[in-house]
Parts: structure tokens; sequence; C-alpha cells
């Protein structure tokens, strides 16, 4: 077991350095386009760190980490489409555009470049409503994550981890802003690079060999759980039967779900609105791509080789070894397998990973209530909604900052109710929904060059709609514990197999794309 004062020690270390960040951009936060997109000439490479810190939490390191301990390494592909899409689509194709446009019109936040593009209020008050409402939810499941390791590691009570670790976060986002989230997003790129590979090295030296340790588990294939064969699982190294309930999940809902849904997250987008020209987009191209690559690819291979391990050990597969919750596994992994300066080392990474994303999402809301939805005035009075007003100078500096400690205290409470083993399905949940809502009508804002405004309100209606009606009553994991089919319909899902595992995204971002096409008709005639 580490020495958890040798532990403390590290962490407060990491601690003081990200408070030295925050005071350093705090003195450089000005006025409210500083907060929000830090005078829009950020660093190419810290741009690169801060995107792909942001994109990677405890979610792609211990929830899917634990789903390709579980299902193999066909989530290898969620790798292949995040650096596909959420790199090279992300800042070639919409990146580009999504900072001229967004420089054009002084956009600040992704509502605002929509609200501005399309001249439309209701798409400001509209998209800045479903960040509000459905980003708590991924910010308290990673502020869980974040929690539930510092009070396993450290030993003390949960709710004192819980609201110290919500605090730290808060305290560099609040008066910082977007300056101090990308800083210390960068500082927390370079130890979860760090930590992911000496993680990968360690395990291949501990296993024979990259060739020695995956003929294993490649042999391993009879062990696979009977509840696991009989829905298409054919072994860790192969894909599951092409159609089957496994498949289903693994290719709609995580595949698909996050590795499409990145494309409209608005604490990633904004990311493309600090760049000081499109050279420096161009630039932090490589820096992500090759810090996603490292740490998903990492995460998810080392997950499926804990089998191995165990397997090795203990003579059981890793989901045996943790009684079915998968979101133990990488952490007893690392426990078991690595010397005590890796196992301090993960333990940052994990903080690192947590702060940099929930540091990001905490900005984003912020940006929303605060900047979106509620401003000052020249009285520094908080007034009524009203999109036409002075967005800059001290004013607006302290209603976004009054936003972001808003939703801090909403994300905190939400994360005390949450269940567990929460995180990779709320990550899902989020990205698909942002997707079906936010992407077709972003994507006709940026390559339009008359946008419909019709088009835009019923492709974000109609997406969101669609997306909470087959969560609510169709996709079995959440219309299950959700409760309204059953209470209203006396089942837990409204349809059958194979239906009951096919993700929210997969019907609710081609209807939001046919309805925003059937507004463009419309507003064409």
């Amino acid at each position: 077991m580490v020495d958890v004062l040798t532990l403390a020690a590290f962490t407060a270390l990491y601690v003081a350095i990200l408070l030295a960040m925050s005071v350093v951009a705090y003195r450089r936060t000005k006025k409210g386009e500083d907060y929000l997109l830090a005078g829009r000439k950020v660093h190419p490479a810290i741009i690169g760190l801060s995107y792909g810190s942001t994109f990677i939490s405890t979610s792609a390191i211990v929830g899917f980490g634990g789903v390709a301990a579980q299902l193999g390494m066909g989530i290898i592909w969620l790798t292949v489409l995040c650096i596909g899409v959420g790199v090279l689509i992300a800042f070639i194709v919409y990146g580009k555009r999504t900072r001229r446009i967004g420089q054009s019109l002084g956009a600040v936040t992704l509502p605002d470049l929509l609200a501005k593009r399309y001249r439309s209020d209701f798409l400001q008050y509209g998209t800045s409503v479903i960040i509000l409402a459905s980003m708590p939810l991924y910010s308290s499941a990673v502020l869980i994550g974040g929690s539930r390791f510092i009070e396993t590691t450290l030993g003390i009570d949960y709710t004192t981890a819980l609201l110290g670790f919500a605090l730290i976060t808060a305290l560099y986002v609040v008066f910082g802003g977007i300056l101090a989230v990308m800083y210390t997003d960068a500082f927390q790129g370079g130890i979860l690079v760090f930590g992911m590979v000496a993680i990968l090295i360690i395990t291949y030296m501990t296993l024979g060999g990259v060739t020695g340790a995956h003929q294993e588990l490649t042999d391993m294939a009879s062990l696979v759980p009977a509840g696991l064969v009989g829905q298409g699982m054919t072994g860790w190294t192969a894909m599951p039967e092409f159609g089957s309930p496994i498949w289903f999940t693994l290719i709609t809902t995580i595949v698909m779900g996050v590795g499409i849904g990145v494309l409209a997250q608005p604490q990633l987008v904004v990311r493309y609105m600090t760049a000081k020209d499109d050279r420096s987009l161009n630039r932090a191209i490589p820096v992500g791509g090759l810090f996603i690559l490292l740490c998903t690819g990492v995460a998810f291979t080392v997950g499926a080789l804990t089998n191995v391990y165990f397997n090795r050990n203990n003579g059981v597969i890793s989901t045996t070894m943790v009684s079915g919750n998968i979101d133990q596994i990488i952490p007893l992994y690392i426990n078991s397998a690595m010397p005590d300066v890796i196992v301090v080392l993960f333990m940052l990474t994990l903080l690192a990973a947590a702060m940099s994303t929930l540091s990001a999402l905490f900005h984003s809301m912020g940006s929303a209530a605060g900047h979106d939805l509620w401003t000052h005035v020249k009285s520094c009075r908080l007034m009524p909604l009203n999109l036409r007003r002075e967005r800059d100078g001290d004013c607006s500096l302290r209603a976004n900052r009054t936003g972001t400690a808003l939703m801090i205290v909403a994300s905190i409470a939400l994360a005390f109710v949450m269940p567990g083993s929460i995180i990779a399905r709320a990550t899902a949940m989020f990205m698909g929904l942002s997707a079906a809502a936010f992407l077709p009508l972003f994507t006709l804002a940026i390559f339009s060059e008359k946008p419909s405004v019709l088009a835009a309100k019923m492709s974000l209606a109609v997406g969101a709609g669609t997306w909470f009606l087959w969560t609510a009553f169709v996709h079995i994991k959440e219309s299950s514990v959700l409760g309204m089919s059953k209470a209203l319909f006396g089942t837990d899902a409204v349809l059958g197999s194979p239906w009951t595992v096919v993700d929210p995204l997969v019907i609710a971002l081609p209807t939001s794309v046919i309805a925003l096409i059937v507004g463009v008709l419309i507003d064409d005639r």
C-alpha cells in the first residue's frame, strides 16, 4: 500500500501549482472576453493540450477502461473515431470556420455564436437551457469520480473530499476564467500523458511483452462469462457478433455516442475561438491528436489486459475481482500491479483527468448562465434577460463569475444524489444529447451563407425532444431507471429488442437532420 503521507505531499504540491497558475490567470483577466476566450490569443500547444485534457476525464481512464476490461478491445474504435472526428474533422472542418465566424460576430460561447449567426434570441436561450439541464449530470459524475478517489486514497470522509475537490477546482475557474482553465489543463495534460505511458510500459513488462500479453488475452476467450457470450461477446481481442446486444452497446452508445458527440460539445467548441488564427489551430492538431491517442489508447488497452494479470495471479477475470463493478477495475489493477511511485503518479493522473474536465464544464455552465441567460448592465445590477446589451467590462465579468459559482453549487448538490457506476454512462448521454440537439444547426450556422432560423429551431426542438423520448421510453438502461415508461405503459421499454439497446443518438441525430432539411425547404418556398 502506498504511503499516504507521500501521496498527500505530492497532492499538496500539485494543488499549489494549480493555484499559482490561477493567480497568474486572474491577473490577466480584466474583462468579459478575457474570462470567456482568453483574449483570443492562446498558444497552439496549450489549445491542443487543453482540448485533449478537457475531452479526457476519469470517464475515459476509469469508466471506459473498465468497459474495455469487460467487453474487450473493440472499444479501440472509439480512439480511432476520437482522433479522426474529434480532432482532425473538429479542428480542420469545424474549428477554422467557427473561429473566423466567432471572431467576426464577436461571439464568445456556442449559444452566443448561434444566436448571432441566426439572429435569434430563442436559439441562445434554448441552447443555454439544454446545456444547463444536461451538463450538470456529466460534471457531477466527474466530481463523484474524483471525490471517491480522494476518499479511498487519503482515507477521508466522502463529503469532505467532494467539497474540497469542488472548492479547489472552483477557485481557479471562478476567478481565472478560461485562461486559468487552459493553463491548468495544459499542466494536467502533461501529467496525464506521462502517467499513461508509464502504466502502458510497466503493463507490458509485467505481462511478458506486447505479443505474449495479447496472445494470452486471445487464448482466454473460453473464460468469457456465459451471460456475455449469450449477448454476442466472442473474446477480449475480437469484436462482438454483428447485431448482437453487446455490439449495439459498444458501437451505438460508446463509439458513436462519444466519437460523434464530441463535435458539438460547448466546452470544446469554445477552444476553437481562443485561437489567434487558423495557423494556431493547425499547430494544435498534432498535440491534441497525440494526446488523445496516448490517453484513450492506453486506457482501453490496459483495461482489456487486466484480465491477463488477474487470471495469472488470482485465477479469475477482472469483473470477478470487483464483483461486477467495472469502475473499480483500473484502480484495483494499478494498486495491485504497479510500484508505489506509479500508484502515486496514477492517482495524480486521475485527479488531473477529473479536474481538467470538471473545470471546463464549470466554465461552460457558468458562461451559459452568466453570459447567455443572465448578465449585468452598466449599473452592475442584475437585470432580466436581454440579448442585446453590453457584453464587456466589469459588469459582464462579474456576471460570468457569479453564473459559474451558481452552477458549481448545483453540480455539488447533484453529486450527493447521483447513483454509483454512472461515469461512463453520463459521458455517453451528455455527448449524445449534444450531437442530437446542437450538431445539425451548428453545422448549418458555419457552412451556410444565409442559415435558416426556422430550420435551426426545428432541428433543436426535434433533436432534443427525440433524444429525451427515446431515453425515457426505449433505451432500457435509462428507461428502466427513470420509470416513466413503467408508470405510463406498464413496461420498462415500449419497444422490444434490438431497439432497447440502440442508443438515443442513432435515432435522434437523423431526425434532427431531417427536421433541419424540412425547415430549410420550407424557408426556401
